[in-house]
């Protein structure tokens, strides 16, 4: 204990800069979608570990974040990891990209679909914790259907702004 006191008052961790406030309803649905996410991605690892046939077909994919803040690509991250079948391999904070192993590309609805899965994190992770001025930032609403009306708000980024060569390796097909 006194080597860890010793540690952190010589070698103190950078602040986590955080500007938001947390938003009751949009972190209820953040935890509701979670637990969702967790109960259909552990039945279809269930399903693949259990079929007889096909190897499932496993892809690494990046995905360019909205937000550019360590905090959120974090908490975007680690809901994305805690998620069976997929994994982040890498987080690139200077272009907030994640590059996240998915276990089986045609289950996720291909790499388009998983890169809409990562987003749609993302966006349920803003929501629930960014101010206004990050989420217009994001080009997000605070809820999701002021949206749907209006294109540009609905904050996909453009992958192209995170030129992502594909490559093939083995059996596994690779989106870096």
């Amino acid at each position: 204990a006194t080597l860890a006191v010793v540690v952190t008052r010589l070698m103190p961790l950078p602040q986590v800069q955080f500007g938001g406030r947390v938003h009751v309803l949009p972190t209820a649905y953040l935890a509701y979608r979670f637990v969702i996410d967790l109960v259909v991605a552990s039945a279809q690892v269930t399903y693949l570990a259990f079929r007889p046939g096909r190897a499932p077909r496993a892809a690494v994919i990046g995905v360019h974040l909205r937000s550019h803040s360590d905090l959120y690509l974090t908490l975007t991250a680690e809901l994305c990891s805690l998620v069976p079948g997929s994994i982040v391999v890498e987080a690139h904070r200077v272009s907030s990209v994640l590059y996240i192993h998915v276990l089986d590309v045609d289950l996720a609805g291909g790499v388009e679909g998983a890169r809409t899965n990562i987003l749609d994190t993302e966006a349920r992770v803003l929501r629930a914790f960014a101010s206004d001025e990050e989420l217009a930032a994001a080009g997000l609403t605070r809820n999701p259907r002021d949206a749907a009306g209006h294109p540009g708000l609905q904050g996909a980024p453009s992958q192209e702004a995170c030129p992502v060569p594909q490559a093939e390796i083995g059996n596994e097909e690779v989106d870096r």
